[in-house]
């Protein structure tokens, strides 16, 4: 695997490295042993999956604040969608700072978001399949948000959303 930094510490861009053959390809997507020799040690708890209807679907911005916060490996394993991570840590030198990823199931790329950074997508075709790894378990009753549109992070999205739940759409100004 390879593993590249972006501009928010501990936000990874994920590359698996596939073995071809006659049959195909086989690769690894995670290991629990690569990660932490990379500095970045993640043994997920939870495996989940969305999938995504329609074109132009927004889910997000989500997070689990402390002491429930969450570290998630995301990847698309169907279709292709625009990845968001957003630096909610108040004593990171990149908070408020957004990163983003292209992720397709052809380009097999995977991000890595630690706790205190808030994620959220954009699918770009129908019928997009997310992944989750999440760690620790998920802790219902925690969850929190930040509006994909709030300009305390102006995130620049390829194209406005089509399709939102309420409550995403719905989160207030953020204040942190």
């Amino acid at each position: 695997m390879r593993f590249t930094e972006t501009e928010i510490p501990g936000v990874v861009l994920v590359e698996g490295e596939p073995r071809w053959d006659e049959r195909g390809s086989f690769q690894r997507l995670h290991c629990p042993d690569e990660f932490a020799e990379a500095g970045h040690p993640f043994t997920p708890a939870q495996t989940s999956l969305s999938h995504n209807t329609r074109a132009a679907t927004l889910r997000g911005m989500h997070y689990q604040p402390a002491p429930h916060g969450e570290t998630k490996l995301v990847r698309c394993v169907r279709g292709r969608m625009f990845d968001v991570a957003v630096d909610l840590r108040p004593d990171s030198p990149t908070h408020r700072r957004w990163t983003a990823a292209e992720l397709s199931a052809e380009n097999g790329r995977a991000l890595l978001i630690p706790e205190g950074v808030a994620h959220g997508f954009l699918t770009l075709e129908p019928d997009t399949d997310v992944l989750y790894q999440i760690s620790p378990m998920f802790e219902p009753g925690h969850e929190a948000g930040v509006r994909w549109d709030d300009p305390a992070f102006g995130i620049g999205w390829p194209r406005p959303p089509e399709v939102i739940s309420a409550r995403d759409a719905d989160y207030p100004d953020y204040q942190g």
